[in-house]
């Protein structure tokens, strides 16, 4: 039975937040299906926040960094390949912003499964792209390095 036939699909709305310091990008290693994987901070995003309050939980969470947003980098849309026992991948919805660094919180317990905080170059971290959590993860690197960026702005939440 398809969505369109009234069975309920929702797709997992996550965050991502680009931060570069340096020339660097601040990415996360961490353990997901046994293997150690790279990624952006990134998370989903909880009831009752905005998506620009979830990229900066989300950060904080995983790395101990309170960030500064400065622009919305972009939205992206990815189905995951099924995991063994799912007879069909999840769908996410990303959506990733541009972020400085502010102050470093290194006492903070970083979120479960979260090896440790690192800082790379892009040549490092496409060099690594077998590591990649998913394709998410180099698109919205690229799209930062290729200068994409809108106005936070074009993001409203209603509450």
């Amino acid at each position: 039975m398809s969505y369109r036939q009234g069975r309920f699909w929702q797709p997992d709305v996550t965050v991502a937040t680009v931060v570069v310091d340096d020339g660097r990008f601040l990415m996360v290693e961490e353990a997901v299906g046994g293997q150690l994987v790279l990624n952006q901070p990134a998370g989903h995003l909880e009831p009752d926040e905005s998506l620009v309050e979830a990229a900066l939980r989300e950060t904080l969470e995983e790395t101990g960094w309170e960030v500064r947003l400065t622009a919305f980098v972009g939205a992206y849309q990815w189905k995951a390949p099924a995991r063994p026992g799912e007879s069909d991948g999840r769908h996410y919805l990303r959506f990733a912003f541009a972020a400085e660094p502010l102050v470093h919180r290194p006492e903070r317990p970083l979120d479960e499964g979260i090896v440790r905080a690192l800082w790379l170059s892009p040549a490092e971290l496409q060099a690594q792209a077998h590591r990649h959590r998913s394709p998410l993860v180099w698109r919205a690197a690229s799209d930062f390095l290729a200068g994409r960026r809108q106005p936070l702005e074009l993001l409203q939440h209603l509450a």
